[in-house]
C-alpha cells in the first residue's frame, strides 16, 4: 500500500478521492471539485491517499499550523476493511506531522478534529460502509487520545450557504495525555483561521465565537 500526498485537482488520484468522498460523505461536507485547485496547491494542507491496486482505498486531510504548532484533521476516509487501512493512514500521518514539528523545533502539541455524535444525529450511514459508522470512528479516535472540548458546538456548511451544521464535537488530541484544557485564545483563533474561507458565517457560529472569547480556558472532557 503506498502514502501518496496529493498537490493537484489534474492528479488522477484526485478524481478518485473526489468520487469517494461523494459516496462516504454528506454533500455540506465535500468541497465542489474545482474549489480545490487553491487547497491543494497550498504547502500547509497535506491531502494524502492510501493506493492499493492503483485504487484509492482510503484519505486523509490534515494540516500543520506552525505558529501555534498544532495540527487539524480535515477528514480520514477508510472504504474497505480488512486492509489495516486506519492504522495505516494514522500512523503515516502522525509520523508525517512529527517531522513538520521537528522541522519547526518543536514537539507537536496535538491535533483537532471535529467528531460526529451518531448519539445526537443518527442519519449519516457514511455510504453504508461499517468501517465509516460514527460509533465505530467515535471510540476509535477515543482510543488515539482525543478529548472533547466542552463546547456547544456547530460550523459552517462548506456548501458556503451559511447554514449551521450540528451534531459534531471539536475535539483536540493532546501529545501530553495529561493536558486537561485548552486556552480559549487558542480555539478562538483557530477556528477563525480555519473557516476564514467560507465567506458566510451562520449567526449559531458567530454567537459560538463570542462565547468562547468569554472564557479564558475551555476544560477537555472524554470523549
Amino acid at each position: 500500500m503506498e502514502y501518496n500526498r496529493i498537490t493537484s485537482i489534474d492528479d488522477p488520484n484526485f478524481k478518485k478521492l473526489h468520487d469517494l468522498m461523494g459516496q462516504i460523505f454528506p454533500p455540506e461536507e465535500v468541497l465542489e471539485y474545482e474549489l480545490w485547485k487553491e487547497p491543494l496547491e497550498d504547502p500547509g494542507i497535506r491531502v494524502f491517499v492510501a493506493v492499493h491496486n492503483d485504487q484509492v482505498v482510503g484519505a486523509t486531510e490534515y494540516r500543520y499550523y506552525q505558529d501555534w504548532n498544532i495540527a487539524m484533521t480535515d477528514f480520514t476516509i477508510i472504504s474497505q476493511p480488512g486492509l489495516g487501512l486506519g492504522r495505516f493512514l494514522a500512523q503515516n500521518r502522525l509520523k508525517d506531522l512529527n517531522q513538520l514539528a521537528k522541522e519547526n523545533g518543536k514537539v507537536l502539541f496535538g491535533m483537532f478534529a471535529e467528531i460526529y455524535d451518531p448519539y445526537r444525529v443518527e442519519n449519516h450511514e457514511f455510504g453504508g460502509v461499517k468501517v465509516m459508522d460514527p460509533y465505530v470512528r467515535r471510540e476509535v479516535l477515543s482510543h488515539l487520545g482525543y478529548k472533547r472540548l466542552d463546547l456547544s458546538y456547530v460550523h459552517p456548511s462548506w456548501e458556503n450557504t451559511g447554514e449551521a451544521v450540528n451534531g459534531l464535537d471539536l475535539c483536540f488530541m493532546p501529545s501530553d495525555e495529561e493536558l486537561q484544557t485548552l486556552p480559549a485564545s487558542l480555539v478562538k483563533e483557530f477556528l477563525t483561521t480555519y473557516y476564514s474561507v467560507l465567506s458566510n458565517k451562520p449567526q449559531e457560529w458567530l454567537k459560538m465565537i463570542q462565547t468562547i472569547e468569554s472564557k479564558e480556558a475551555i476544560d477537555l472532557l472524554p470523549l
